[in-house]
């Protein structure tokens, strides 16, 4: 959970320490009227406590439901020793060879909901806020949760708001180990980067079912890409652009401004509304289309206004800073993984200037200029992304053909490796044709004449030309794949005149 950038728990609880309170908060439970033991069980009275509360507030069309209270309860959904059917264990007397704790109702262990509500209230109170879980617990772990919590406290609200999450899908399905298409977050991570992976989970509303497949999280790949690249030229502008420039605010920059200013109402709209994350992303991405926009225009007429940029970049990184997606304390853009010092941070990056300045000065003092290009060509290829540095060429860049920017060291080695495979792909091909060539061109040296009359295990008889007229069992051969035999001659005769002509020209 700590590589996704998931905060730690502020108290993490057990059930096996936890025992010797869950006996007190059931036996309070029993005192209130709310539960009754049964040869050496303990339940919950259903029928006693919707006398003055409300069973099932959750789901109450699922109360009296046999298969979820199975589902929810496993064996302990069908015993006999209970007054009603919708009556759930608090205590359960333990059968040989199961755990077992001590307890006034004898040797036993918790119920399936109890352990939830005596440890939340232990250190939560009597009342809590916000309360979380998969949307299928529900009923009945929830609504029994609710039951025996507000029966333990004798009040009418133990939560204030559930939020429940919709299932992960893998290609379409329910993850489930029975399926066989279990993903660990250690396998997402060999493929995918930590923030790739948390923006997939915000560009779905999360009481939604998620779908994780290479097309899901290729859109958010291409999500992430979308706001670096935005984050990247912002930068490069604020570098570029002195302030001695023109900063007179025109309609379009009016109109910008009025943009972020609705943009922030929306999203401030969307996460009050049920946390709708999506809804930000849109925004965020429609504001960062209609500011690429502004800029390709001012760019084209005068100066962009950077300071208005500026404002929209330093607003979206404020964003997906309270989303978790920013390493590091940074103003604009993701920021650099691991929050390290300055120094540390450079000297990977100074090491290798000092490597290339010696390579160039000693290609420059042999005046090899091929070399010095190719020494460039492997610090922007092969050096640099390893550095978390993407160097782009820019023909009418004012700093001399390139910009810099920071960028993901994980990505860069993704890009790297496919840009390798893709070489490695395009070699194999010329290699490929290049055989095949050579193939056409040692067959060409063979006289048409000669062509067929060289396959003895194909065809026994052959006309004056070569051609063959008959097959090697001696049947004759048909007037469609004589045709095709003599389109083959001719083009064998073609290609043996061309060779012919090559050695003329070498004599």
């Amino acid at each position: 959970m700590k590589a996704l950038n998931v905060l730690p728990p502020d108290a993490l609880t057990r059930v096996t320490e936890y025992v010797p309170q869950i006996v007190d908060y059931v036996q309070k439970i029993i005192d209130n009227g709310y539960a009754y033991e049964s040869q050496g069980s303990v339940y919950f009275d259903t029928q006693a406590y919707q006398k003055d509360h409300f069973y099932g507030k959750l789901e109450p069309n699922s109360v009296g439901d046999a298969k979820l209270q199975a589902d929810g309860e496993g064996a302990l959904s069908i015993l006999s020793d209970k007054r009603h059917p919708s009556d759930f264990a608090l205590w359960k007397r333990s059968k040989e060879g199961e755990p077992t704790w001590d307890s006034k109702w004898g040797a036993g262990r918790p119920g399936w909901h109890i352990e939830c509500s005596a440890m939340a209230s232990d250190i939560l109170g009597q009342q809590i806020d916000i309360h979380s879980g998969g949307e299928d617990l529900k009923f009945p772990h929830h609504d029994n949760e609710l039951a025996q919590s507000e029966a333990y406290y004798n009040n009418k609200q133990w939560i204030n708001y559930f939020i429940h999450s919709g299932h992960l899908h893998i290609n379409g399905q329910k993850m489930a180990k029975s399926l066989k298409n279990f993903t660990t977050i250690q396998d997402a991570l060999s493929k995918y980067s930590a923030r790739q992976i948390r923006i997939l989970f915000l560009m779905h509303k999360y009481d939604k079912t998620l779908s994780y497949s290479p097309e899901s999280m290729q859109n958010a790949g291409e999500m992430e890409k979308t706001f670096t690249e935005f984050f990247h030229k912002v930068k490069s502008l604020i570098r570029e652009n002195p302030i001695n420039l023109p900063q007179f605010w025109t309609q379009d920059e009016k109109d910008l401004n009025e943009m972020l200013q609705k943009t922030k109402a929306v999203v401030h709209d969307a996460l009050l509304d049920n946390f709708d994350t999506r809804e930000v992303f849109l925004a965020l991405a429609a504001l960062v289309n209609n500011t690429n926009a502004y800029i390709a225009k001012k760019l084209q007429e005068s100066n962009a206004r950077v300071a208005v940029i500026q404002t929209i970049a330093e607003y979206i990184t404020f964003i997906f800073n309270t989303f978790g997606l920013v390493d590091g304390q940074t103003t604009i853009g993701f920021g650099m993984e691991g929050g390290s010092s300055v120094e540390d941070s450079l000297k990977p990056i100074l090491d290798a200037l000092v490597k290339f300045r010696a390579s160039v000065r000693s290609n420059a003092i042999t005046k090899d200029t091929t070399a010095i290009l190719k020494t460039c060509d492997e610090l922007r290829d092969e050096i640099l992304p390893l550095l978390g540095v993407r160097l782009d060429d820019k023909a009418a860049s004012s700093n001399g053909g390139a910009v810099w920017k920071f960028e993901n060291v994980e990505t860069l080695k993704k890009e790297m490796e496919l840009k390798k495979e893709i070489e490695a792909n395009k070699l194999a091909k010329k290699l490929e044709q290049q055989k095949k060539e050579q193939e056409k061109f040692e067959l060409s040296k063979v006289p048409p004449q000669q062509l067929f009359v060289q396959q003895k295990d194909k065809f026994s008889q052959f006309d004056d030309k070569g051609i063959p007229t008959h097959d090697a069992t001696g049947k004759e051969i048909s007037a469609s794949q004589k045709k095709k035999l003599v389109k083959e001659y001719e083009e064998q005769n073609k290609n043996h005149q061309k060779y012919l002509a090559t050695l003329e020209k070498t004599k």
